[in-house]
């Protein structure tokens, strides 16, 4: 059996990734003044630039739950991408809405949904996290409360946007991608319209963290609302087992508890790498015809800061970034190696 204190290697980026060690390994190979045993990891190929952003707060000892909103900042405003933030695609109605969630591994959590005109949903959602008895806000009422936070209201879609929109308008056919725009022969991080940014930290005191940031499928109805704010589905952190996060098709992760399932499976003792797997199996087996059409992807970190990935369809990439490591892309494990038809 693969060592757990590996990551996946893959046949792109053996190389690079031949071995990443669990926290109290690597610490030997912190940079000057860095902070030794905190790790910051995220989805996509993106979750490089969000990894940056993320650990300077880490790097100076600061906390998992500062790190990774700092990370899902960077995603929502710097980063341009179709399925992240201000330049996502809009709904079917040219409508763009966004989507957050925010958990620290004490238990405390916040998310927004369907929000609209406002720039930073994960630092709304941490609002709702730290001033408000609730957990969820969605819509109107999402916004509402933002503004009165202090947000700004500013129109986020983009000409780019609207053109995909009105060009998709044409045939208004809806119909989700395994890893969109991802070329079979192209190197991890040669495309980058994929779906939601989830980012898992642990801080040099050990304590956990996590964050998801999305503008959701394109061209969905309006008013869908997909894993990524759901607590359980798109993100799941408990300090005492570890931390997961979910990408792809967000039915699939709201049918399953998806998140919720790969912390529980840590906490019965399987690996980060083990639970993202047996997850996957599980939709599989519920759903073995739709599976075949649609990606579901999971990463994971236990309180060890041992990591793990795995994916349905091949091409889920995901990133590191510890004081040994920098800027590591790896490509995750799946379960079918080809794309199917």
């Amino acid at each position: 059996m693969t060592s757990r204190r590996r990551f996946l290697q893959s046949s792109v980026l053996a190389a690079s990734a031949a071995a990443l060690p669990s926290l109290a390994a690597s610490a030997h190979d912190a940079t000057p003044g860095a902070v030794k045993g905190a790790r910051v990891v995220s989805t996509w190929d993106f979750g490089v630039g969000a990894n940056q952003a993320a650990w300077p707060v880490l790097a100076a000892g600061g906390s998992a739950l500062d790190a990774v909103e700092a990370g899902a900042r960077w995603a929502e405003a710097d980063l341009c991408n179709s399925t992240v933030g201000r330049c996502g695609n809009p709904d079917r109605d040219g409508v763009l809405t966004l989507d957050a969630s925010i958990m620290d591994g004490d238990g405390r959590c916040g998310a927004v949904a369907a929000l609209e005109d406002i720039a930073h949903p994960i630092s709304v959602a941490r609002r709702v996290m730290e001033r408000t008895p609730h957990v969820l806000l969605v819509g109107a009422g999402a916004q509402q409360f933002a503004i009165e936070q202090g947000f700004p209201k500013q129109p986020l879609l983009t000409d780019k946007a609207r053109a995909a929109w009105n060009e998709w308008r044409k045939t208004s056919k809806y119909q989700p991608q395994i890893n969109a725009e991802r070329l079979d022969n192209a190197r991890p991080g040669d495309k980058s319209n994929h779906d939601t940014l989830g980012m898992l930290a642990i801080d040099a005191s050990g304590k956990l963290a996590g964050a998801c940031t999305t503008s959701g499928m394109a061209w969905k109805l309006h008013g869908r609302v997909g894993d990524s704010p759901i607590i359980g589905a798109g993100l799941y952190v408990d300090n005492e087992v570890g931390a997961a996060t979910a990408s792809g098709v967000g039915e699939e992760m709201l049918r399953n508890a998806a998140s919720f399932l790969v912390v529980e499976l840590m906490r019965q003792g399987r690996s980060p790498d083990e639970a993202c797997r047996e997850a996957i199996d599980r939709v599989v087996r519920k759903r073995p015809q739709a599976s075949k059409t649609l990606q579901v992807c999971f990463l994971a970190i236990n309180k060890h800061g041992e990591v793990g990935a795995h994916a349905l369809h091949r091409g889920f990439v995901y990133a590191v970034c510890d004081a040994g490591k920098r800027d590591a892309l790896l490509d995750s494990r799946s379960v079918y190696t080809t794309q199917q038809t």
